[in-house]
């Protein structure tokens, strides 16, 4: 048994972000995901349910310490216009113990929302949702 095994699992302290190639270094949290989409399948003289995969959504959030107009900037004039800007999420996780990293590029991104609230004597947090429609797994531990 490796007694340090521990030491071998990643934490989120080892992750950056860059959105729009730009380090974003206020970030408290990620999260993305793509889900398969599935349709139902019968036959006649079978009672079970088979699925056909036909396509899959892309969603996730990103939560950053509010330092800065992150939603306002990239979302206020596209939210008036209609025209919704191109933007590219990319995420690095490094091990720090065997130094392999996973790095995810994600593009097609939208956001959805952007705004803040606040508390007295509350930090202020800003969550920006959005779906995307494209992934790349560029690198894996």
């Amino acid at each position: 048994m490796n007694p340090n095994k521990g030491n071998q699992v990643v934490s989120g302290s080892d992750q950056t972000t860059w959105v729009n190639n730009e380090i974003w270094d206020d970030v408290k949290s990620v999260e993305f995901k793509m889900t398969g989409e599935f349709e139902d399948i019968t036959f006649l003289g079978d009672p079970r349910t088979y699925k056909k995969y036909t396509g899959f959504t892309g969603e996730g959030t990103i939560t950053v310490n509010k330092s800065r107009s992150r939603g306002a900037v990239i979302l206020a004039e596209a939210f008036k216009t209609g025209v919704m800007p191109d933007v590219k999420i990319v995420t690095k996780l490094v091990n720090p113990s065997t130094k392999k990293a996973e790095r995810v590029a994600i593009s097609g991104v939208i956001f959805t929302e952007f705004g803040h609230s606040s508390e007295a004597k509350g930090i202020i947090e800003e969550e920006l949702p959005f779906t995307f429609s494209e992934y790349e797994v560029l690198e894996t531990m």
